[in-house]
Order: structure tokens, then C-alpha cells, then sequence
């Protein structure tokens, strides 16, 4: 089937033909199909547009650690509020960062307590504060997956003022995908891997996974027929026994990516073991500031002493759902201790955290 241009991304007609032969295909298998994403966007497209009640009950679609929030250990909190507890300090920040627990508080919580604690909307905005404030510590709290990096890294490589700097807790998404693949539980047959990734690193670092794991593997947009037919190009491959990375979100990205986001990563990162949270440490799984910038790694400029840090809250279930082990629902506290406006775990601040959608979309 034609990957689709801008005018069937919400086709209904397309929608229907899409279904049509994902149920012809699936006719053919004998047992069910898993199929796993690893994106917040994605979750809420599916839950949003109620795709899972479009496709036949013996194909299962899994929601991996897709959200950045998420997936950002408690001891980096635990680090952030520290500093931020410093009267000379400002802690900037994504919105979503600022209500997750923590060990003990939030940022929300240290900024109800007086902190300087600030909402920004990318670290363009930080390092002006850090300019408009030359008496203050500005540390921007820089979260989030390939798709967040190069903006941080343009900032650094244009040398911000010296009272800025940079607490990392960047992830990197094929790492965890690597990590998946071993879960031999999961039983996973395909990936639907988020496009807004891909549009920076290209599809070389996906290749891995069809080519070496023998997992298909589809790069996807993020409308409801993008998703759709994402499924469809995995079920057809594991139809014909075939294991290939394939792009439908062509139009965005390109298979060599964005060379100058590239460049300006491999400039100022180097990626390291990296703890995600509840799921353990991951080899390459993160990103840390290389040396010849650390006078802007928080890391290295301020010298931290923590106790030991607590990831996931007792009852929580965010650390299987994050791994698809489990759905929201499953869980003791979901609806019930855990909501948006109280949230115990991580999976239900961000809007791309699964608990979260399914609170929104799935109705008892």
C-alpha cells in the first residue's frame, strides 16, 4: 500500500482500507501479534483516536518507555532540588518536569516552599534568564530524548554566560529498544518506532533491530492513519517472513537524518551508561556533556552529595507499564490513589506518560 501524503492522514475512506487489510493479512496467523511503540505521542494518538477498538483482537499493541519525563531517575530530581534549595540558584525546566515525584518532593513542591523554580520553554529561554540574572546559578534541567538535544548543544557550543550550566539526564531510544528485544516475555513481533526521533538520527541507528534481532520495525508519524498503516507494513512483513526497518513518515524524515542536529550532538555529548527509571541501567541508554564543555555540566560545577534515591513509590506499577508488562488499569493505584491532579508514579504527570492517557481516554 501507498504510503500516504498530508491529504489521507485523517482519511476516513483510508482509515477504512487500511483496516480492511490489516484484517485480511492477520487471517493468515496463527496466534496473536505484539507490537510495541516507544512513544508518548504515539500512545495518545492511539488512545485518543480509539484505534486499538479498530483492529482485531488478536493484535495487541504494547506501550514501551516513550516518555522522557517518565523515564527520568529520582536521584536527578533528588539533584535538582538540592541546588534549587540554594538561595542563589534558579532552576529552569520543561513544564511536565517540575510535578514529578521525586524521593521526597517535587519541584513543584520546592517552588510552593519559595525556590526560584521556573517553567521555560527550551533552554534558549534559560540562558537568557542566566544573562538577566549574573548574581544567580541558572541550571537548566535538560530532559528528553534525541529530538531535545541539539538544542541544548547549540546553546553550549555558543558559549552561555559562566553562571549557567546544565544538569543532563538525556535518553537515547535505540538503547532501550536493545533492552526490549532481550525482555523475552514481551514476545515482541514489530516496533513502531516515533518519527520525531528518526528526523534527527536518521534511520542508520534502527537498522540494528530487522537487520541483527530479526524484529521488524516501521518509523511512523504521528496521525491516526500514520499509525494505522504502520501496523499494516509490520503485519505484511511478518506475513512474508521479512525483517526490515521501513520509513512511512518519508515525508519528515530522511534516512540520513538531520547531519547539522547530528554534528552539534556529537560536538558536545558523548553517550554513556545511563540508569532509566524503574527500569534499570541501560549501555548507551543516555548522554552526558564531554569534557571540553563541563564548565556547563551541573555534574561537575556543583558537588551534590545524595541518599540513596527511590525511582518507583510503594503500590506503583509505572516500571511495568513502562515496559509494557502491565496496562494503567492493572494497576492497584491507578484512578483510585493515583491521579493527574495527585500523581504517585511518573507515568501519570506528563501528557505523554501512559497512565496519564489512559486517566484521559479509557473509561470504566
Amino acid at each position: 500500500m501507498k504510503i500516504p501524503g498530508t491529504e489521507l492522514l485523517r482519511s476516513e475512506a483510508f482509515t477504512k482500507k487500511i483496516v480492511e487489510n490489516i484484517n485480511k493479512v492477520i487471517k493468515s496467523f496463527n496466534r496473536s501479534c505484539r507490537i510495541m511503540h516507544v512513544c508518548g505521542t504515539h500512545e495518545h494518538t492511539i488512545s485518543k483516536y480509539g484505534l486499538r477498538s479498530l483492529l482485531p483482537k488478536n493484535i495487541e499493541i504494547l506501550s514501551g518507555p516513550g516518555c522522557p519525563v517518565c523515564v527520568c531517575p529520582a536521584a536527578d530530581i533528588d539533584k535538582a532540588v538540592e541546588l534549587g534549595k540554594r538561595k542563589d540558584t534558579i532552576i529552569t525546566t520543561f513544564g511536565d518536569m517540575i510535578r514529578v515525584p521525586a524521593t521526597n518532593i517535587s519541584l513543584a513542591e520546592l517552588k510552593a516552599k519559595g525556590a526560584d523554580v521556573r517553567i521555560v520553554y527550551g533552554p534558549h529561554d534559560a540562558v537568557k534568564i542566566a544573562k538577566e540574572n549574573p548574581q544567580k546559578e541558572v541550571i537548566f534541567f535538560a530532559i528528553g530524548f534525541e529530538t531535545t538535544v541539539p538544542l541544548i548543544g547549540y546553546e553550549i557550543q555558543n558559549g552561555p554566560p559562566s553562571n549557567f550550566s546544565v544538569i543532563c539526564a538525556h535518553k537515547l531510544i535505540p538503547a532501550a529498544l536493545e533492552l526490549l528485544i532481550s525482555q523475552s516475555q514481551l514476545n515482541i513481533d514489530g516496533f513502531i518506532s516515533p518519527g520525531h526521533v528518526a528526523t534527527i538520527i536518521g534511520l542508520q541507528p534502527f537498522y540494528i533491530f530487522s537487520d541483527a534481532y530479526k524484529v521488524p520495525n516501521v518509523i511512523t508519524g504521528f496521525e491516526p492513519n500514520d499509525v494505522l498503516l504502520a501496523i499494516l507494513m509490520l503485519l505484511n512483513q511478518k506475513k512474508e517472513s521479512k525483517f526490515e526497518t521501513l520509513n512511512e513518515y518519508s515525508r519528515v524524515v530522511k534516512p540520513e537524518g538531520n547531519k547539522k542536529a547530528q554534528g552539534i550532538i556529537n560536538d558536545v555529548f558523548e553517550s554513556v551508561s545511563s540508569p532509566w527509571r524503574g527500569i534499570g541501567r541501560i549501555l548507551d541508554g543516555g548522554l552526558a556533556i564531554k569534557k571540553k564543555y563541563e564548565e556547563y555540566d551541573a555534574d561537575k560545577k556543583f558537588d551534590v552529595q545524595l541518599p540513596k534515591s527511590q525511582d518507583i513509590p510503594p503500590g506503583c506499577s509505572c516500571h511495568l507499564v513502562m515496559v509494557g508488562k502491565l496496562y494503567p488499569y492493572e494497576c492497584k493505584l491507578f484512578r483510585e490513589k493515583c491521579t493527574p491532579l495527585n500523581p504517585i508514579g511518573p507515568c501519570m504527570v506528563s501528557m505523554e506518560g501512559t497512565c496519564s492517557i489512559y486517566y484521559k481516554y479509557y473509561k470504566e
